[in-house]
């Protein structure tokens, strides 16, 4: 028997549903109690279903409104619907999918869809069948609306639809679809083209076996009169570029030709669209080769996608010539959610500021969050500006200083424009290219960056915030030069646009300044008063939003000064302000991450100088681990009474506690005796979540450097769970446990043998698994080391599994107490299991020639196994040759002159040409291959190479060969036989001295003050 409502109820319904459209709060909060009680109803759901489609009399926005209603509850509670529930609102959804209305059919089509993503497609084998038959009706209505059911099932279900379950009706549905490309309707080939795309990059056998039908449609609409089809006309052409270039490269002339057309295009939404093909094109081998001659077309076109929109500058108000708002409090909207993210133990390297990079693996910022725009807050995230300012970026990447002869007309036309929007477009641009363009850029620089430093006084806001931006993509550059020159003129300009009034500049110059802090490091020192002041001046000017940006640059100001800032008068300015807003916030403000962050940086920086204010920060993070721990517990047992917590809260205190121990060191002791932290510190180590153990296994490191005494008695149960996380597909987490592990190793000493089983045969796969990150590579060659310090005779037998990539690892890391450790191990094991080295001999003495300055008896220790080695093993024999001191320490006998790399380490190694591409070396140096002829390097073959990089004072070339003859090698390097002499040493050669053209060039101050990256 059919379903039918009751009248009273339906008057009931439909009262609530034009009650729910009340602006008023308590009317809403009224009408949610009721749908929830109606809900308890088994044919609620039935009334839903009967409004949207049979009440026709009843206004559009009150049916839609039933629908939207109904959708949630399937979302929500469709399992536990009757079945005769689900059937009646199946069978009223495709009887309404032809309805006259198109908010209506919309409606239904989101029902359905929402019903098919619940897993009913196999339960609603009817569905497709249907909705496909209903394309081909002559009612437009019914025809548009199966195609916008099915277009949100393409959305929301691309797998499920080319899978054997469902027999893959894409096998009917991709053919269905090509043939209403050419449809009478705009909407209909709209809809066509949006249903294939959803099914590219899935590389879909259905689509794969009809692509060049699919290609030649895409053509035949590329200019077709409505916008919504060209939009989906280009986005099918990304798409294909990324998975199907092989089929497009023969029509890539034209498809360059009719994306520079497209992204001009009037409407907005096409032209974004289409400027997306040029950040996909950049990815693509082929970009050089086919985009190379189009650039001078192009790059205009970029530069004029950058210019803000008349409704763009509405609104942001810079037309305003009164800018100021910064008394204006901010709108919920203004700020975006702020996500923390976890601390991690690092190794400092042998590279200079702006060399963070180098380091490699995974975990790594990006250089600048707010992506190669500025970040216009106010705007949607993704617009056109913004992408033609990230495609100007990546192809800076692609072309490096080939695209600035084509750039710099364009920039001289707009930089110096007497409108605004046009000047503001080319600081955008500068500043776009400063990444892939450094090189061709720097001999400009001196004149750019004055003009820069001009431009933040400009009387636009929106003009000086692009500027702070701008020049902050530089500020490598800037802090390498001289700093009356540049840095100090910068710095002025850049800390008054941090106290504008406006707060948009505010926010510019903020962020600018954490990046320059971040390059600056150290060489902020003699500005730190000025700086402080600033800072502290900002607390009582900013709102809400920018007050979140200013914890993160005096924490990174903290973190690039370190103990610089452990000074009374800099403690008084500093902690006043922030303990306030500490002693403000509550504990369940996530205002409260920025901060935790920014006093993280804070109290590691001033170390002792933070003992004032360590206590109540050490029992506040306390209580918001514990507080968080209880909260997660309560919902795991009643899940529908508690919340679940937020854990950020738990990982910023975390992080903060790791803050604490690292900068009061001992300190920190009586704090931990009196309180449950190793307790509370033991299941945030077993917490599913890998950002809480993350955090808690450097604490737990921490700790065990301040304050041993109370992790000691925790080491039974601590040892295998961190043994449990050594798996690198968690990078970090892994990263943090190996490092912990090495800790508690040195403090544990030879007890550590009986946990060694527990974590040597994961450390040994990680150090030799391929593409490793880097800093898990050091930390876990590093632990590796210290286990053998404490332990030798349990790691030596397994030496011969890790020593080449041990060696290889350590050879670029500072010299530091943890290097120290960790080749004392090594001496150990080799002093056990000399064996294990034989093979990779040449790969120890090169790490051993890494050290600069180690300590007499570790030196002692390197002396002895050369020697013994020198003595003993026979397939090394050609090592006997080699004086030990000059081989480990690069130093001439016969005149005490270092060898002509000026660092103390030898340029002779084991290492291959593979293995020695892009190596950092210490002092900041990056070393380059040499030429040389013939297949083997000999002395008569070495050359000087003249095209090398160099930097003041260091020579950066390297000599080396894929078949490198070790014995000639050591030979060279340690002066037995003469380096050649080089005549084709460049008279530009910037090194003081040369050991290769021994001279003292005479070069320009200007030239020598440059740094090139």
């Amino acid at each position: 028997m059919e379903w039918k409502p009751e009248q009273e109820g339906l008057r009931q319904i439909l009262t609530l549903l034009k009650e729910s459209q009340s602006p008023d709060t308590e009317t809403q909060r009224a009408v949610q109690q009721k749908l929830e009680e109606l809900n308890k109803y088994p044919d609620f759901n039935n009334y839903l279903i009967f409004v949207l489609t049979k009440l026709v009399t009843e206004k559009e926005p009150t049916r839609s409104l039933s629908g939207l209603i109904l959708k949630n509850n399937v979302k929500a509670h469709y399992n536990s619907f009757l079945p005769e529930v689900a059937e009646f609102i199946k069978r009223e959804c495709l009887s309404a999918v032809g309805d006259p209305s198109p908010l209506i059919r919309a409606t239904v089509g989101i029902i359905i869809t929402t019903i098919a993503s619940r897993g009913e497609l196999k339960s609603w084998p009817e569905l497709l069948p249907a909705l496909c038959q209903m394309l081909d009706s002559q009612d437009y209505n019914v025809c548009e609306g199966a195609f916008g059911a099915l277009q949100k099932i393409c959305e929301d279900t691309a797998e499920k639809l080319d899978s054997d379950a469902l027999n893959r009706p894409l096998n009917v549905l991709i053919p269905k679809f090509l043939q209403f490309f050419r449809h009478s309707s705009p909407k209909i080939r709209c809809h066509a083209i949006a249903c294939v795309n959803y099914f590219i990059m899935g590389r879909t056998q259905a689509l794969m076996l009809h692509i060049d039908s699919f290609i030649e449609n895409l053509f035949h609409l590329a200019a077709d009169e409505d916008s919504d089809v060209r939009k989906n006309v280009c986005h099918a052409l990304v798409l294909l570029l990324e998975v199907r270039l092989d089929r497009l490269v023969p029509h890539l002339p034209n498809i360059i030709e009719y994306m520079l057309v497209r992204t001009q295009d009037p409407e907005e939404g096409v032209a974004l669209e289409a400027c997306e093909f040029w950040l996909s094109l950049a990815e693509q081998n082929v970009c050089r080769e086919v985009l190379g001659p189009r650039l001078p077309a192009l790059l205009p076109i970029l530069v004029r996608g950058m210019r803000y929109s008349e409704m763009d500058v509405v609104l942001l108000r810079g037309d305003r010539d009164d800018d100021a708002d910064d008394a204006e409090p901010d709108r919920e909207s203004d700020i975006r959610p702020r996500f923390h993210k976890p601390r991690s133990h690092t190794i400092k390297h042998n590279a200079g500021a702006g060399d963070s990079n180098m380091s490699g693996g995974g975990d790594s910022d990006d250089d600048d969050e707010g992506g190669a725009d500025g970040d216009d807050g106010s705007l949607s995230d993704w617009n056109l500006r913004k992408c033609s300012a990230a495609a100007l970026d990546v192809l800076a990447n692609v072309f490096g200083a080939d695209l600035l002869p084509v750039l710099f007309p364009i920039l001289k036309e707009t930089l110096f424009h007497e409108e605004w929007v046009i000047k503001e477009s080319g600081i955008l641009a500068l500043g776009a290219v400063a990444d892939g363009c450094m090189g061709g850029m720097v001999p400009h620089l001196p004149d750019l960056v004055p003009y820069l430093v001009c431009c933040m006084g400009e009387r636009k806001a929106l003009v000086r915030a692009i500027t702070c931006w701008t020049l902050s993509r530089y500020s490598h550059w800037i802090v390498a030069q001289s700093h009356d020159l540049y840095l100090r003129p910068v710095l002025t300009e850049l800390l008054k646009c941090v106290l504008d009034n406006n707060k948009r500049v505010q926010e510019a110059a903020c962020s600018a300044f954490a990046t320059l802090e971040e390059e600056a490091c150290t060489e902020l020192v003699p500005y730190l008063g000025f700086i402080l002041q600033t800072l502290v001046y900002a607390f009582g000017k900013y709102q809400h939003k920018n007050l979140l940006i200013l914890y993160d640059a005096i924490g990174t100001l903290a973190d690039s000064v370190g103990h610089h800032l452990n000074k009374p008068e800099y403690i008084n300015m500093l902690m006043p302000p922030l303990i306030n807003k500490w002693n403000v916030l509550k504990d369940e403000d996530k205002d409260l991450f920025p901060l935790l962050e920014c006093l993280s940086s804070v109290a590691t920086a001033l170390q002792s100088g933070f003992l004032p204010y360590c206590e109540p920060v050490f029992r506040r993070c306390v209580s918001l681990i514990e507080q968080t721990l209880n909260q997660n517990i309560a919902n795991n047992q009643s899940p529908e009474q508690f919340e679940a917590p937020d854990k950020d809260f738990m990982i910023v205190a975390l992080d903060l506690l790791s803050g604490l121990a690292e900068g009061l060191d001992g300190h920190i002791d009586h704090l931990v005796f009196n309180s449950n932290l190793m307790q509370l510190l033991y299941q945030c180590m077993q917490d599913p979540l890998p950002e809480v153990r993350q955090s808690s296994f450097a604490l737990l490191g921490d700790l065990t450097k301040a304050c041993f005494q109370h992790v000691l008695p925790y080491i039974p149960e601590f040892l295998p769970i961190l043994g449990m996380n050594l798996y690198p597909e968690l990078i970090s987490v892994c990263n943090n446990a190996t490092w912990a592990i090495g800790e508690i190793s040195i403090k544990l000493g030879p007890e550590t043998s009986k946990y060694i089983p527990l974590v040597l045969t994961n450390l040994v796969e990680i150090i030799n698994r391929p593409n490793t990150p880097k800093t898990l590579l050091e930390n876990t060659a590093i632990t590796i080391g210290r286990l053998g310090y404490v332990c030798p005779h349990d790691v030596a037998p397994v030496l011969h599994q890790f020593v080449r990539q041990w060696c290889s690892s350590l050879r670029n890391i500072r010299d530091n107490d943890e290097k120290d450790s960790a080749f004392r191990g090594m001496c150990q094991m080799i002093q056990v299991n000399p064996g294990g080295v034989v093979q990779d001999f040449m790969f120890f003495c090169d790490a051993v020639a890494s050290w600069s300055h180690p300590k007499d008896d570790l030196k002692e220790m390197f002396t002895k196994i050369l020697h013994g080695f020198k003595n003993q093993h026979a397939p090394l024999g050609h090592v006997r040759d080699i004086d030990v001191n000059t081989a480990l320490w690069g130093t001439n006998v016969s005149t005490g002159r270092e060898d002509i790399e000026g660092d103390g380490n030898p340029a002779g190694s084991a290492l291959t040409r593979e293995r020695r591409e892009h190596v950092t070396h210490r002092n900041h140096v990056t070393y380059r291959n040499m030429s040389h002829t013939g297949t083997c390097l000999t002395p008569e073959q070495v050359t000087h190479r003249t095209e090398c990089r160099r930097r003041p004072g260091r020579c950066f070339c390297r000599v080396m060969c894929q078949h490198t003859h070790l014995t000639t090698l050591a030979r060279i390097f340690t002066r037995e036989v003469p380096f050649p002499r080089a005549s084709s040493c460049p008279e530009s050669c910037l090194v003081p001295s040369c050991a290769l053209c021994q001279r003292r060039p005479a070069v320009s101050a200007a030239a020598a003050s440059l740094e090139l990256r």
